[in-house]
């Protein structure tokens, strides 16, 4: 069965449809060419990149927010593997970084790659004239997530009676 559909309405080939009126812009948008493409108002071209940020500048913030006393101690929970939560909540018990004055800001960071999926970064936190050292390891687990593995503050950590 073949069907035949029939238009009740015939349009002109010189008639445009009927443009939507905004009322939030008076004076609408300047009418386009036939044809022509839309119109952007920031080319593809000149968009500034945003820079990727690396792994160990997001650990880098997120420990310092925490041993600054910024952030609660529990907000590493998941970003921190093995016994590197219990050191890290150890560090920000002390409360080594809450001082008064300037808050305590990243000034520099390094790193090394011992092998693939691991990384072991430094970082100067600089509060007013004062310097102090962080370090820290991450690794990649199997979920394609870094997580903190290690950390440590102004020096190595106290050898407690678990350490043999």
């Amino acid at each position: 069965m073949n069907k035949v559909m029939t238009r009740t309405a015939q349009r002109h080939a010189t008639s445009r449809p009927p443009t939507r009126r905004d009322t939030r812009r008076p004076g609408g948008s300047p009418p386009r060419p036939r044809g022509a493409a839309p119109i952007r108002t920031t080319p593809t071209a000149t968009r500034p990149a945003v820079p990727q940020l690396r792994p160990i500048d997001l650990f880098a913030d997120r420990l310092l927010l925490v041993l600054s006393g910024q952030r609660p101690v529990h907000a590493m929970l998941r970003h921190t593997a093995g016994p590197a939560y219990d050191d890290l909540a150890r560090l920000a018990e002390d409360g080594p970084l809450r001082a008064r004055g300037p808050r305590p800001v990243i000034r520099d960071i390094g790193y090394f790659e011992p092998r693939p999926g691991a990384i072991e970064a430094f970082a100067r936190i600089g509060t007013g004239n004062r310097l102090r050292a962080m370090a820290f390891r991450l690794e990649l687990g199997r979920d394609h997530r870094w997580r903190c593995t290690a950390v440590e503050l102004g020096g190595p950590r106290p050898r407690t009676t678990d350490d043999n």
